[in-house]
């Protein structure tokens, strides 16, 4: 059963079909298979009891928060003025990228979102300043993959559901590993810029007088980062809470520009509600599956599987890494969290590791498998925003980035508090 559910998976995504179709067709195809009893009556009371998780709540105010800020152009003027304090190093835009990502990251909580929005911002400048492109498209679609790590992140708050973990505390432990990796990918940039100097382009040089003029226009982000996560943390709102507080501040920046008009509020809407209603069906679809799963045997048998196999700890999360990493480059990303999450955290806890760590550490394998091909989303959406040229170029260009999330998973098995020390803290 545990073979063709994976196989079925796979085979199913191979398919192109869409993933809450995948998920609710393995789920009634496995429940009829091998279940005893009728399980598809079940799915209304499933419904109903994943649409109404208070904490879900927060998904589309974080979504229409991005919307807002992409829309109202508050986005491109971060990425401008970020332009101006951080091109001098040798790499030049391809440090705002990253720079731009993390900071867009952490009021979108969307990796797509965040892909899209500083890609179309930044791609222009290849030609006009004659960057490497595909050094230049991997730092976006690796700098995109940030929305998924740094807080406010959407996938944390799925995670948290999923698992009954504190949304609060999965942050908490995201913050110093998020501005960590986003450092290790300006690293890259910058070893290979001073390895090969014709990487890094032509820089447009910045005055100070102009570096301390573009700073007001990384107030909106900034202010919106600590109404957001400063009030999570200092115990005065949910994160739900957090979340309309961040789109009534999003919409304050917007009118104080007049930036905010009908068209403008038309656009933010459709691309939440699209949004919203995808993310909404693909829960309610795992959920489905996750007790199709529980119902026929398959969690109990994986469970008793890697008890049996007595590994060490470490070696069995290694494991666990690569055939994430594996799986990653053939399956979408919400799809793999949501798909595997009630299966595999049993088996975590099993072997003795905290899922709030785990939560932080999986982020990371989800991250990564945006920019693997030949199924990388991120890879996927630089690439049509770019508009041109090869596909390889693209996924060439992640290598590096790649190697820095492998890299960042390893101080985490290594040193796990990086990920304990603030949630410790805060407790």
């Amino acid at each position: 059963m545990a073979g063709i559910s994976l196989i079925g998976l796979l085979v199913l995504a191979g398919m192109g079909i869409y993933v809450a179709a995948i998920l609710g067709i393995l789920a009634v195809s496995l429940g009829e298979a091998f279940s005893f009893i009728p399980l598809l009556p079940a799915l209304g009371d499933i419904s109903w009891s994943a649409s109404t998780e208070f904490v879900l709540v927060a998904v589309p105010l974080f979504i229409l928060m991005g919307e807002i800020l992409l829309h109202t152009g508050i986005a491109s003027d971060m990425f401008r003025a970020l332009d101006r304090w951080v091109n001098w190093i040798p790499g030049g835009l391809m440090h705002t990228n990253i720079a731009a990502s993390a900071l867009f990251a952490a009021t979108s909580g969307s990796s797509v979102a965040t892909a899209a929005t500083i890609g179309t911002v930044s791609i222009p400048n290849i030609k006009l300043r004659k960057y490497s492109p595909p050094l230049f498209l991997g730092s976006l679609a690796a700098g995109g993959t940030l929305g998924i790590l740094i807080p406010p992140s959407i996938n944390m708050i799925i995670y948290a559901v999923l698992t009954d973990t504190s949304v609060t505390d999965l942050y908490l432990a995201a913050m110093i590993p998020g501005a960590l990796l986003a450092v290790m990918f300006s690293f890259a940039i910058f070893a290979a810029c001073v390895i090969k100097p014709s990487l890094s382009g032509t820089r447009e040089p910045a005055t100070w007088d102009q570096r301390i003029k573009a700073l007001k226009h990384l107030l909106p982000p900034i202010l919106l980062f600590v109404i957001v996560v400063g009030s999570i943390y200092a115990g005065l709102a949910t994160p739900t809470e957090a979340a309309s507080l961040g789109v009534v501040a999003s919409l304050i920046f917007g009118f104080a520009r007049r930036r905010i008009n009908g068209p403008v509020l038309l656009l933010a809407f459709e691309g939440t509600m699209r949004t919203t209603a995808m993310v909404s069906l693909i829960v309610v679809m795992a959920f489905f599956l996750n007790f199709v799963l529980q119902s026929i045997g398959v969690t109990e048998f994986i469970n008793e599987f890697m008890d049996g196999l007595d590994l060490n700890p470490m070696l069995a999360m290694v494991a666990i890494i690569a055939f994430y990493l594996l799986l990653g480059m053939f399956m979408e990303t919400l799809s793999l969290m949501i798909a595997t999450t009630p299966i595999v955290v049993p088996v975590i806890l099993a072997l003795g590791f905290d899922q709030v760590w785990f939560g932080v550490l999986f982020m990371i394998l989800i991250e990564a498998a945006l920019i693997t091909p030949p199924i990388g989303v991120n890879l996927f959406v630089v690439q049509a925003v770019r508009g041109e040229g090869p596909f390889r170029d693209v996924v060439l260009g992640s290598l590096p980035f790649l190697l820095m999330m492998v890299a960042m998973m390893f101080l985490l098995l290594m040193f796990p508090q990086m990920a304990m020390w603030l949630p410790e803290i805060f407790n």
